[in-house]
């Protein structure tokens, strides 16, 4: 499966189920088929970090990016994530596809810092809460973490209004980032507060490098 193209790997995300219900308060948005297979077969034809590879998938929800790595040859894929509703979708998908070596563990993203999962992983993957409404700077406390468990690379998504910052912390935090891409992420019209169908953010694909090779 290692050698999937970019168009039939988003056919195979196609059929990845989301959340039944998602949760407000944990800025529950899917990632779409079509970004999550960009951003993956970036990610392995670029800089040859899936393949073979120990991913971590922060906040994975029901699975989009954990599949698409698993998809794309990695040896391991550990998605974390809070909700068990998400939990059990995730496992359900993984069973639905019969994937082997991926796996999804409940915990609290924010409490892996200092545990047995620190620099386990080759590749951290994530697309973090945006830090709107009830979670301001979640997506940085999530990109604090991701450079704690990964050993090589992490790759995140975040508003490109944010680009700046972003760049100043992760010079602070060791790691050297460069925006991969600039994407329009369409959000669709998940909870009642949504005037509109469906909502364009302007955000950053980004690729922290955090190898000791420079």
């Amino acid at each position: 499966m290692a050698r999937l193209k970019l168009k039939k790997l988003e056919e195979y995300l196609q059929s990845v189920d989301g959340f039944e219900q998602p949760k407000i308060l944990l800025e529950q948005y899917p990632t779409p088929p079509h970004i999550a297979a960009c951003m993956v077969h970036h990610m392995q034809a670029q800089h040859e970090d899936i393949e073979g590879k120990l991913v971590g998938d922060l906040g994975c929800g029901c699975g989009m990016l954990s599949i698409a790595a698993t998809l794309l040859g990695a040896q391991l894929t550990v998605g974390f994530e809070l909700d068990g509703d998400a939990v059990d979708t995730f496992r359900g998908n993984v069973v639905d596809m019969e994937l082997p070596n991926v796996d999804c563990v409940r915990a609290d993203v924010l409490q892996l810092s200092g545990s047995k999962w620190e620099k386990i992983f080759d590749t951290v993957v994530m697309n973090p809460p945006f830090g709107t409404k009830h979670n301001a700077g979640m997506d940085m406390r999530f990109l604090e973490v991701a450079l704690r468990l990964a050993n090589r690379a992490v790759y995140s998504l975040h508003k490109t209004s944010t680009r700046a910052y972003i760049q100043k912390k992760s010079q602070e935090w060791g790691a050297r980032g460069s925006v991969v891409a600039e994407l329009r992420y369409n959000i669709e019209a998940s909870y009642k507060f949504h005037k509109h169908k469906s909502k364009d953010i302007e955000v950053d694909f980004w690729r922290f490098d955090i190898s000791k090779d420079k």
